[in-house]
């Protein structure tokens, strides 16, 4: 028995000596060394170091992330694929150790009198009953792993699993941004309402005024009609955003995984979301080891080698190994004694002398994949450069244009009054009022919908470059 476990353990020891997958290459990013220029001082706080609560100013918006991240059901899929992958490593991995089974059988057979007589027994008159125990250990059929075959199955299988989580943390990430892309449309919309709430409601009374002066027959009924035509168009736009905001709520539904959450804490509007926090570019190689989609990316490049590995190792012989060692008796106290110790030990090799291009056939696929994968792999970093560089330009940008947009709504302010105090006095007409109060609701508008897409690339930015990635557990 001790042989057999000895001649395992030393096959174990001897197996996975040689490794047939290609050695990973160096290779030069496909992107710039830096980010385009930003024309701007940089930040200094790293994202990768923050977590969404650090982040975001907004406790409604925190607490909405919070639901989200423990009801979400693709984030409870994704977490469920981790535990898959790693039952999958760990089946796979067991393979590259012997399985040694443990036998243990008693049988009583019965004999009539006058058969041949194999073994001492006792029995009635006429017939004769033989007993029969034996115990036992085997290893069956475990495969000597020379050429790192299995080796190279284990490591790819664990590069999927490590693959799967950080696509899990990928998600997580990606959940956050949702969540919060989502709830700043609803905050826009809300104050897309209120102004035009606000705005049909100043023109129901523009409106009231215009009909007494019809009625007085100060005015013809032009100025009446334009004053209805401004209050349809208030009406027709509150409808809209009325509409937009059940959608998005619904939309936010899903993400938190049910209805939103009782007893949330009041939100801020638009323009108090910001902070004075801002984050560091760093450089884009920085990026490879903080965003969870080129983490994932590589694993997959190196399950895709480990697996070249192993379609190279079924070009050479496979060795395996097949032993037993236990005890018989015929008596169950003399079960354990000396004399009854049998063992039986057997090498076997096998290579397949024609197959008809099934392993060559193997290994291109295998190889085929690995190219794949470095294009794959490529293109995600690319696309990571891309998703900070343009968030980076939407940071300067976009500020630029909100502060532009809040000038300009205070211009157009101005101009409505004059416009309606002109109107007024008679010294101009209704048209006059009537494109400045379009101008001033298009302009409010606007800089709603710039406010809110500001939050939004700020939001992309902070995730862009891994944040949120302090509160996910470090690759096992």
């Amino acid at each position: 028995m001790r042989r057999i476990i000895a001649l395992a353990l030393v096959g174990t020891a001897l197996a996975g000596c040689t490794n047939l997958a290609p050695d990973p290459e160096l290779r030069q990013l496909p992107v710039a060394p830096s980010f385009p220029e930003l024309l701007e001082p940089d930040g200094e706080a790293v994202a990768a170091q923050l977590s969404y609560r650090e982040w975001f100013a907004d406790p409604r918006l925190e607490a909405l992330v919070a639901a989200a991240l423990t009801n979400n059901r693709d984030l409870m899929a994704a977490t469920a694929r981790i535990e898959q992958a790693r039952a999958q490593y760990h089946i796979q991995d067991s393979r590259q150790l012997p399985g040694v089974v443990a036998t243990a059988n008693a049988t009583r057979t019965r004999q009539a009198a006058g058969s041949t007589q194999i073994g001492g027994g006792d029995g009635d008159v006429g017939e004769t009953t033989f007993n029969r125990f034996d115990v036992g250990v085997g290893v069956s059929a475990f495969e000597l792993d020379f050429w790192g075959r299995l080796a190279n199955l284990s490591e790819a299988a664990r590069a999927q699993y490590l693959a799967t989580v950080a696509a899990q943390r990928a998600f997580y990430l990606s959940l956050i941004a949702d969540t919060a892309t989502t709830y700043y449309d609803i905050v826009e919309t809300e104050e897309q309402i209120a102004l035009a709430q606000a705005t049909a409601e100043s023109r129901e009374e523009g409106l009231r005024i215009a009909r007494l002066r019809l009625d007085a027959g100060v005015t013809s009924a032009l100025p009446f009609g334009q004053a209805e035509t401004l209050l349809t168009q208030a009406q027709q736009q509150l409808a809209a955003e009325r509409l937009a905001l059940a959608q998005l709520r619904n939309q936010l539904a899903v993400l938190v995984g049910g209805a939103e959450p009782e007893s949330l804490p009041p939100g801020l509007p638009l323009d108090a979301q910001g902070s004075e926090m801002r984050l560091a570019a760093g450089l884009p190689s920085d990026l490879l080891l903080v965003r969870p989609d080129i983490i994932a990316a590589e694993e997959q490049l190196r399950a895709a080698r480990a697996n070249i590995g192993a379609a190279r190792a079924a070009f050479f012989p496979s060795i395996s190994l097949t032993g037993n060692a236990g005890l018989s008796s015929t008596n169950l106290s003399g079960l354990f004694g000396a004399d009854g110790l049998g063992w039986s030990f057997g090498p076997s090799i096998s290579l397949p002398i024609f197959d008809a291009g099934a392993r060559r056939a193997d290994l291109d696929l295998a190889e085929a994949l690995a190219v794949e994968e470095v294009a794959n792999y490529d293109r995600t970093v690319q696309n990571a450069f891309r998703e900070v560089a343009d968030a980076l330009a939407g940071r300067r940008y976009l500020a630029e244009q909100v502060g532009t947009l809040e000038a300009g709504v205070a211009a157009q302010e101005r101009i409505a009054r004059i416009a309606r105090l002109r109107y007024r006095e008679g010294v101009a007409d209704y048209l006059e009022v009537l494109d400045a109060e379009r101008n001033l609701f298009a302009a409010q508008q606007q800089l709603l919908a710039t406010r809110r897409a500001w939050l939004q690339n700020r939001a992309t930015l902070f995730i862009a470059l891994g944040g949120g990635f302090k509160q996910v557990q470090p690759l096992e």
